[in-house]
């Protein structure tokens, strides 16, 4: 806004006789100086504006190789009898005690030598309203067990926050979920035990023929983690598969976690 006494110099200029003109060899002067300052400003000071360009290029690149750049992914589904078999116990979710078969616990990216990226995108945070149309299914084949009892969004956000940010260069939020869903249709692991006589009753199993009925119901080699109940024992946890760095196909595992399990284990019933 022009205030009034803006207006007022416009109105009335100040006589050009106030500002009488200065040698032409003065003017010059000043205006080489000028020009001069100008140029000093614009000229890059010891190299620093571009150091700390490539910094940022640099940082940008890494960035982007950690949200892709992984070699195949581990989908992981945890027996409920087992994680509520323990001195931390369990609570139930909010929607109810969930059926007693195996949830996915989630999809993580990998890499070959055992590492794996977390975290990658803190940008995306999870939302539901993306994946409203798979709630349903998520309450019932990926239940939350942890205390206090919820509703299984803080669990979704754990596992899209930590491990699916990682991969949405390939899959967005609706599809991470909607292919772990997938995956858990295709392998049901409980049927394949069940088959070769294995049953959650509390009984002891070989660790060898959990693996093998697995292998056999899924066509693929397993990865079998343990935990162990108020009493020590040694129990059936969790089970690994792996999936291709597409998150289309499950594969081989080119590596296994790090852990160990007795020869004979518990599968305990819930």
């Amino acid at each position: 806004m022009i205030d009034s006494v803006s207006i007022s110099a416009i109105n009335n200029p100040i006589p050009k006789y106030l500002f009488p003109p200065q040698p032409k060899s003065i003017q010059q002067k000043q205006k080489q100086q000028e020009v001069a300052k100008e140029r000093h400003m614009m000229k890059p000071s010891s190299g620093a504006p571009i150091i700390l360009f490539q910094a940022l290029v640099a940082l940008s690149l890494a960035g982007l190789s950690v949200s892709k750049d992984f070699d195949f992914f581990y989908f992981v589904q945890q027996w409920p009898g087992s994680y509520c078999d323990t001195k931390q116990s369990c609570c139930y979710p909010t929607t109810g005690k969930p059926a007693a078969d195996f949830g996915v616990h989630g999809l993580w990216p990998n890499y070959n030598d055992g590492t794996y990226p977390s975290n990658c995108d803190s940008s995306a945070p999870f939302d539901q309203s993306k994946v409203s149309n798979l709630i349903t299914t998520m309450q019932k084949e990926w239940p939350t067990l942890a205390c206090p009892s919820g509703n299984g969004v803080t669990f979704w956000s754990h596992e899209w926050d930590k491990h699916g940010t990682c991969s949405e260069e390939v899959l967005d939020q609706h599809s991470y979920f909607a292919r772990a869903l997938g995956f858990k249709a295709q392998t049901n692991i409980l049927q394949a035990l069940k088959t070769a006589g294995i049953r959650p009753d509390g009984g002891s199993y070989s660790l060898s023929s959990i693996k093998s009925a697995i292998q056999s119901g899924v066509g693929y080699t397993p990865f079998v983690e343990c935990n162990t109940d108020e009493s020590g024992n040694s129990q059936l946890y969790q089970v690994y598969l792996c999936v291709d760095n597409s998150g289309s196909n499950l594969v081989e595992c080119p590596v296994f976690p790090h852990g160990k399990c007795g020869s004979q284990i518990e599968f305990p019933s819930f």
